[in-house]
C-alpha cells in the first residue's frame, strides 16, 4: 500500500462509512508538523485498512449465492487481514431452540457437526439470547466458556482472547459471529467488537438478500409449474372438441404418435386446428417439459427464414451485429412446429433435410456443426404431392416429413361437431364479455348447420364471438349471425320469402322461444310476448306448435 503524503500545518477530518450506511465516528487529524503527521498517520492507515477489509468482505458476500461458500470466504479474509486464530459463524434454529455451527475456520467438519448449544448456554448462547456482544480477554479465566470444539490450546503461552457478536435480522437474532485471537493486553477489545459488529451486519444483510432471491426463485418455479400444468390440461387430447367419426380417428392417431419421436406431418385446410393438434402431440409426449417452439414459415421473408431456423454468426450478413441462436437450437430436447412448411424455398429445404437425417446443422456464416435433438412436427394446407411433381418441393424432404401423416378434416365433413363447437365458443365468449347468453334459437341452429364453413373452425369461432357481442338478450337468434350466413347464395340458408311467410317464421320462432323459457306454460309465455292467452293459443294452433313438447 502506498504511503499517504499530506501537506503540513493543516487540519484534516476523515469520515468513514460502512457498506450498509453505519456512520463511524469522524476522525479529526490535526497536522501541525512532521512529528504530528507521523503520529496521526498510523490512525489514518488503520481506518483505511478497515475500509479495505469491509470492501473485500462485501465483494466476497456478493460473489456467491450459496451462503456457506460466502461465509467461508469471509472467515478467510478475516484470518488473512486480522490476527485471527479461528472464526466461527453460528446459526440459530428457532424451532428446536438450538444453536449449531454453520461454518468455522480451523475446526474439523466432524467437530462442527457434533457441537450444539441451547439458547443461553455458554458465551455464544448468552450472546444469541441477549443480542449483546461479549469480549473475553482471557479464555482460561472465564468459567462460562465451554470449549466444546476442544480446538483451543491450554498452555499459558497460547492464551486467547474471545470476541462474539450477534448476527441480527432486524431486531431478531439469527446467529452469532465469534473470533479467537492471541491475547494482547494492548489490544482494545472494544475496537474488535465494533469491527466484528459491522461484519455481522453485512452477513445479516447477505442472508436477507439470499432469502429474497430464494423466495423469488421458488415463486418462479411454482409459476412455471402452474403454467406447465395449465398447458398440459389445455392441450390434452380430450380437450379437442369433436365427436364425429373423423375426429375420433384424429384423436386415436395423436394418441398413438405422441409417445414416440416420429416426425409428424399434419395436413388440412386453413382453420381446421392443425396447431391445436401439434400442441396436443407435444404436451402429451415425454418431451412435454422441454421447449415447444413454433415457427410460421409463411410469415418469415425468404431471405431470413434460414437465419430464423438455424441462427447466424456475428457479421454473417449485413445487419448481423451479434450472434443469434436459431429456432432449432432453442428447441433442443423439445419439439419444433413448422407451420406452412410448404412455403419454404428449395435452398432451406436442403438444410432442413440435413437436420432430419443427421440431427445437425450449421449457423449462417458459421463453421461449427451443431448437434440437436429436436422432434419435428410440420403442418401445411398445400398439396405437397403436386409440389413435388412441379419441382417446388423436394421429394426426399417430403418422404422424410411424411413419416406419420395426420389429416384434419374440414368442418363441412364433420357436421355433427358444429353444435358442440358453437356451444363451446358461446360459453367462452359469454364469460369473457360478461354476458348471460344461454343458447341458440332453432332457426340460428338451422343456419349454422346449413352453412358450408369455408374458413372451418376459425370462421365458426369468429362468427360466434360476433354474435355474442351484438346479442342483447339471453338467446342468439338468426339475425345475430353474420350476413354471410343469412344471405349467402352458396349456403342457401335463406330462400326467397314473401312478407307473409317471413312474418309467420318470425312469429313461430318467438312462440317457440317463449314456450322454451316457460317450460310450456302458456300463460307466462303470453305475458313474455305481451299478448293474451287466447291470441297465443290461436297462434300455436295455426303453426302446429304443441305446448306439451316443452314441458
Amino acid at each position: 500500500m502506498e504511503k499517504i503524503k499530506l501537506p503540513l500545518a493543516f487540519n484534516y477530518t476523515f469520515v468513514m462509512y460502512s457498506p450498509f450506511g453505519d456512520n463511524f465516528d469522524s476522525m479529526p487529524v490535526a497536522v501541525d508538523g512532521p512529528a504530528a503527521a507521523r503520529h496521526k498517520d498510523s490512525g489514518i492507515m488503520k481506518r483505511i485498512e478497515e475500509v479495505t477489509l469491509f470492501y473485500e468482505i462485501s465483494k466476497a458476500l456478493n460473489e456467491h449465492l450459496e451462503l456457506r461458500k460466502s461465509l467461508y470466504k469471509v472467515l478467510d479474509i478475516l484470518s488473512n487481514s486480522t490476527n485471527m486464530v479461528r472464526g466461527t459463524v453460528f446459526i440459530l434454529n428457532p424451532f428446536r431452540n438450538e444453536i449449531s455451527i454453520e461454518v468455522a475456520h480451523s475446526i474439523s467438519r466432524s467437530a462442527m457437526e457434533q457441537v450444539k448449544y441451547k439458547v443461553g448456554e455458554g458465551i455464544t448462547g448468552k450472546v444469541i439470547q441477549t443480542g449483546r456482544p461479549v469480549a473475553i480477554p482471557k479464555i482460561s479465566e472465564e468459567p462460562l466458556f465451554l470449549n466444546r470444539t476442544a480446538a483451543r490450546k491450554t498452555k499459558v503461552s497460547d492464551e486467547l482472547s474471545f470476541i462474539c457478536v450477534p448476527v441480527k435480522k432486524g431486531k431478531q437474532v439469527i446467529g452469532a459471529l465469534s473470533v479467537d485471537r492471541p491475547y494482547d493486553d494492548k489490544y482494545p477489545l472494544r475496537e474488535g467488537i465494533k469491527l466484528l459488529s459491522v461484519v455481522a451486519t453485512m452477513i445479516a444483510q447477505h442472508v436477507i438478500n439470499l432469502e429474497t432471491i430464494n423466495m423469488e426463485k421458488e415463486k418462479l418455479r411454482e409459476e412455471n409449474k402452474r403454467l406447465r400444468g395449465e398447458l398440459e390440461n389445455k392441450y390434452r387430447i380430450t380437450n379437442i372438441i369433436g365427436n364425429s367419426n373423423k375426429m375420433r380417428e384424429v384423436f386415436q392417431m395423436i394418441s398413438q404418435v405422441s409417445k414416440s419421436n416420429a416426425t409428424v406431418l399434419i395436413r388440412g385446410e386453413s382453420g381446421t386446428g392443425k396447431e391445436l393438434a401439434a400442441n396436443s402431440i407435444h404436451y402429451n409426449s415425454h418431451r412435454q417439459r422441454a421447449p415447444f417452439v413454433k415457427v410460421n414459415c409463411a410469415a418469415i421473408p425468404a431471405n431470413l427464414i434460414e437465419s430464423e431456423l438455424f441462427g447466424h454468426e456475428k457479421g454473417a450478413f449485413t445487419g448481423a451485429v451479434k450472434r443469434k441462436l436459431g429456432k432449432f437450437e432453442l428447441a433442443n430436447k423439445g419439439t419444433i412446429f413448422l407451420d406452412e412448411i410448404g412455403s419454404i424455398g428449395l435452398d432451406v429445404q436442403a438444410n432442413l433435410l440435413r437436420v432430419l437425417q443427421e440431427k445437425e446443422f450449421d449457423r449462417v456464416g458459421g463453421s461449427k456443426t451443431i448437434k440437436t435433438d429436436v422432434r419435428i412436427v410440420a403442418a401445411t394446407n398445400k398439396n405437397l404431392e403436386e409440389a413435388v411433381e412441379d419441382g417446388s418441393f423436394r421429394g426426399d424432404l417430403y418422404y422424410r416429413l411424411n413419416v406419420f401423416p395426420i389429416y384434419m378434416p374440414p368442418l363441412r365433413e364433420r357436421k355433427t361437431d358444429i353444435l358442440l363447437l358453437a356451444d363451446h365458443f358461446l360459453e367462452k365468449y359469454s364469460r369473457e364479455n360478461s354476458r348471460e347468453i344461454r343458447r341458440f334459437s332453432t332457426p340460428a341452429i338451422d343456419m349454422l348447420m346449413a352453412y358450408h364453413w369455408p374458413g372451418n373452425v376459425r370462421e365458426l369461432e369468429n362468427c360466434i364471438e360476433r354474435a355474442v357481442l351484438v346479442c342483447d338478450g339471453g338467446v342468439i337468434h338468426s339475425y345475430h349471425l353474420p350476413p354471410t350466413l343469412q344471405t349467402g347464395s352458396e349456403s342457401d340458408t335463406l330462400p326467397d320469402l314473401s312478407l307473409e311467410e317471413a312474418v309467420a317464421n318470425l312469429e313461430r320462432e318467438m312462440i317457440i322461444d317463449a314456450l322454451k323459457n316457460t317450460r310450456g306454460n302458456i300463460t307466462r309465455a303470453a305475458e313474455i310476448l305481451k299478448t293474451t292467452v287466447r291470441i297465443f293459443s290461436y297462434k300455436t294452433k295455426k303453426y302446429g306448435i304443441s305446448y306439451k313438447h316443452y314441458r
